[in-house]
């Protein structure tokens, strides 16, 4: 795992944690947009990193090491965290192991409930299946896999599939789909997704919501996964510094 670092030495923490099979590059608008105000420090998720291989191990492993750099590197404690989908189910992690401070925490539709047991194994195939779709990029696979998919995403799958190839996204989507959150200390913490992957976003924000009253949710209206960020990363700035610097 890498962390990259831009913006302003010695202002607030924003730190930025991507999902599953893109790299820490999906954040380059929002980070220009973060840049002026905030030390912003955007992860390389082992596994889907730029330019040198890397493979996936957990996601407690993950969270182990994002606990790690913010006590060697910001004294334990950090203003915001923001994580996209697996970005966000390693934050809840770090979030449940309680070892550092942090402000204020975004999960955007971050999975963090298990999938039956039946069915993680056909999932992880397809999901590898599309991944290295996006890498070899024809258009019958393009055509099979990725009806619901948008061109950015695409770009990411394609540019990250070198590093960790077909067993980062098998391991990962089974660290992912085979761990259930069950503890978040009282923080404030939000959680986002799009109205149009509600099915499976609804239910993951219904379980935190038990596990933390106060848990703030924002829907985006015709928003599929990851979208906002990419369509909308003026929008995503926005709120982030709106929750960056609410008074705890």
């Amino acid at each position: 795992m890498n962390f990259k670092s831009f913006g302003k030495d010695g202002a607030p923490v924003v730190l930025l944690i991507p999902g599953l099979g893109v790299s820490y590059e999906i954040f380059v608008p929002l980070i220009g947009l973060l840049a002026d105000n905030y030390h912003v420090v955007a992860v390389e998720v082992d596994g889907f990193t730029l330019g040198v291989h890397t493979e996936f191990t957990s996601v407690d492993d993950q969270a182990g090491q994002v606990i790690k750099y913010i006590k060697d590197c910001h004294s334990g404690s950090i203003c915001c965290a923001y994580g996209l989908s697996l970005g966000g189910k390693i934050l809840s992690r770090v979030l449940e192991k309680n070892e550092v401070e942090i402000g204020h925490s975004i999960l955007d539709a971050a999975p963090l409930l298990p999938l039956p047991k039946w069915l993680v194994g056909p999932l992880r195939y397809f999901q590898a299946g599309n991944v290295w779709s996006c890498y070899h990029w024809t258009e019958f696979w393009r055509w099979l896999f990725h009806s619901h998919y948008f061109d950015v995403l695409l770009d990411e799958c394609r540019k990250v599939f070198p590093s960790g190839g077909t067993k980062a996204v098998l391991d990962g989507y089974k660290s992912v789909y085979t761990n259930k959150l069950e503890y978040i200390p009282k923080v404030d913490i939000h959680y986002w997704y799009g109205t149009d992957e509600a099915f499976v976003a609804k239910p993951q924000a219904k379980h935190l919501k038990a596990l933390c009253p106060d848990l703030k949710i924002e829907i985006f209206p015709k928003m599929n996964h990851g979208q906002m960020l990419v369509d909308h990363p003026d929008e995503i700035a926005k709120r982030i510094c709106e929750i960056a610097d609410a008074i705890s």
